[in-house]
């Protein structure tokens, strides 16, 4: 545990991927199995379970420190963790290890342990630990680590380090679980390619780029297949021996919460597509599938209003054969022939080709995405017919080419203290329109700003506050964003009535009045409805 926390430790004030990455592989060459796993587990994210709850860790603390002094240090500090380990007491009368367990010790004691044994586990080490070790311990136990190493970026690194194809890592990644002794055995060559069961496995999914200016003329009609990009979310279904799994984009199962998708289904296949709403025909926006996210298991009223339903896109695996060596045209074939043995399945469509001749014509699909009022659709697609299914993000292969975002001008009504690196700094803001000469607020953003920004934003609202409440403080309404955004919906859990999709600040507009900021009513043009009336997915808007 004690090599775990100071590995933690650097990592997060280690900047760049190449640092991170040498730290990383330097701590899994010095580290034994199982440590080393169940550390790669924990910084992946694969880890699948928590120690212990925060409301445990408040318990804990509000037993050894005045509530009223940890929630002023709370304040302070901007984030649970690093305030519990800097104010944790000594308790001199209290028992204390020499040294911390192994990693592979501690997750093995909280997993066996009853709710009262976790408590009593969790204080003797935070009475043994240093301050930095409670921190790691305590993020480690919640499942907060947030150190900039992502799953893509550990199966980067595990590559790096056996000398291997990080694609080689994705095919067996789904297959394993922690604390991986066979792959690290593989790895260091004292034992062979792990074995893996592929039947219903997750396979990593192809991505794409940004349609960049310089990228445009490089995109010819004959060269590329167009598609729409539609506003859901990405996900896998494979299906085999009579049964089916759903996959999100990361590989988690998500069967379980979309369980119309994953029944009756006949052959072996991986399809990749976009995970929709779809009532009666009609594609609803993303606001009602957020109704149906995180729900592990739906209620039947919830089935009924909010059906799911698969746009496909691509096909991986057709019965026995692999597709990903084949180029885009010929998986499409291969999805096209499936999709004709199951054209009575209402629960998948397929997504149409779009025609286009040029540049121009092409431009054109993308602002018809615009005008057309199909609330889902976000853009094009853009996939080199050539293309085989390469897992990650290789350039040159498929491009999204998303329709320009919406954007209002919103006054500044509350800043919060951010967390992590930005907790000493106000970088949360709560914006508001007028509306008949008060403003309310219609969304929350703490992106699109730089460093430098975030320094001038932080010293304007500590020299403008006109009330605190906690960690928020109200400011003067005198300081105006253009906030971008790409979707409106109405939400009864604001007091404006409306709610932004994926709002951001792109413009800090020191020099407008605020005034002069957007009313309201801007909003009401741009609304996507419950409920739209547009195309079906079977015909292109």
């Amino acid at each position: 545990m004690e090599a775990f926390a100071s590995l933690l430790d650097r990592l997060y004030f280690t900047q760049g991927n190449l640092a991170k990455a040498a730290l990383v592989k330097d701590y899994l060459a010095r580290t034994p199995d199982p440590d080393r796993g169940y550390a790669v587990a924990a910084l992946a994210g694969t880890l699948n379970f928590a120690f212990f709850k925060r409301s445990t860790i408040k318990e804990v603390v509000d037993e050894r420190v005045d509530p009223h002094l940890f929630a002023l240090s709370r304040d302070y500090v901007g984030e649970t963790s690093e305030t519990v380990a800097h104010i944790w007491p000594e308790n001199p009368a209290a028992p204390r290890l020499n040294r911390l367990p192994a990693l592979h010790e501690v997750i093995d004691r909280f997993s066996a342990a009853t709710r009262t044994e976790v408590k009593e586990y969790l204080v003797l080490l935070l009475d043994s630990a240093t301050s930095e070790q409670r921190w790691a311990l305590l993020k480690l136990g919640t499942g907060g680590l947030r150190v900039g190493i992502s799953a893509r970026f550990m199966k980067t690194i595990l590559a790096q380090f056996g000398g291997k194809d990080v694609s080689d890592i994705e095919a067996l990644w789904h297959g394993l679980s922690p604390p991986y002794e066979e792959l690290f055995a593989w790895l260091e060559g004292r034992g062979p390619e792990p074995r893996v069961n592929d039947a219903l496995a997750f396979h990593p999914l192809m991505l794409s780029h940004p349609v960049e200016e310089s990228d445009l003329p490089v995109i010819a009609a004959g060269d590329f297949a167009a598609e729409w990009k539609y506003d859901g979310i990405r996900v896998q279904l494979v299906t085999g021996s009579g049964s089916a799994r759903l996959y999100s984009r990361n590989g988690d199962d998500i069967s379980a919460a979309f369980p119309e998708l994953v029944v009756q289904h006949s052959g072996v296949a991986a399809l990749d597509g976009e995970l929709l709403v779809k009532r009666s025909g009609e594609i609803a926006p993303f606001n009602d599938l957020q109704q149906r996210l995180n729900r592990k298991q739906p209620s039947k009223k919830l089935l009924e209003s909010h059906p799911a339903h698969l746009v496909v896109y691509d096909m991986l695996q057709d019965g026995p054969d692999d597709l990903r060596a084949l180029s885009f045209i010929e998986r499409r074939a291969h999805l096209e022939a499936w999709q004709r043995a199951r054209r009575y399945d209402q629960r998948l469509s397929l997504s149409p080709l779009l025609d286009f001749t040029s540049i121009a014509s092409l431009a054109d699909l993308r602002a018809r995405a615009d005008r057309s009022g199909a609330n889902y659709i976000e853009g094009v697609m853009l996939k080199r017919k050539d293309s085989p299914y390469i897992a990650g993000r290789p350039k040159g292969y498929w491009f999204k080419w998303k329709r320009d975002p919406l954007s209002v001008d919103a006054v500044l009504m509350y800043a919060q203290r951010g967390s992590g690196k930005r907790s000493s700094f106000y970088s949360d803001y709560t914006f508001g329109l007028w509306s008949e000469g008060q403003l309310l607020p219609i969304g929350k953003a703490y992106s699109g700003f730089t460093d430098q920004e975030l320094r001038r934003l932080d010293s304007w609202i500590r020299n403008n506050t006109i009330n605190q409440f906690g960690p928020v403080r109200e400011v003067a309404r005198q300081l105006v964003f253009e906030v971008a955004f790409d979707s409106v919906h109405r939400s009864s859990r604001h007091k404006s009535g409306y709610a932004l999709r994926f709002p951001r600040i792109s413009r800090i507009r020191w020099d407008k009045p605020a005034e002069e900021a957007d009313q309201l009513s801007v909003l009401q043009p741009l609304v996507q409805d419950a409920i739209v009336v547009g195309v079906s997915s079977d015909s292109q808007p």
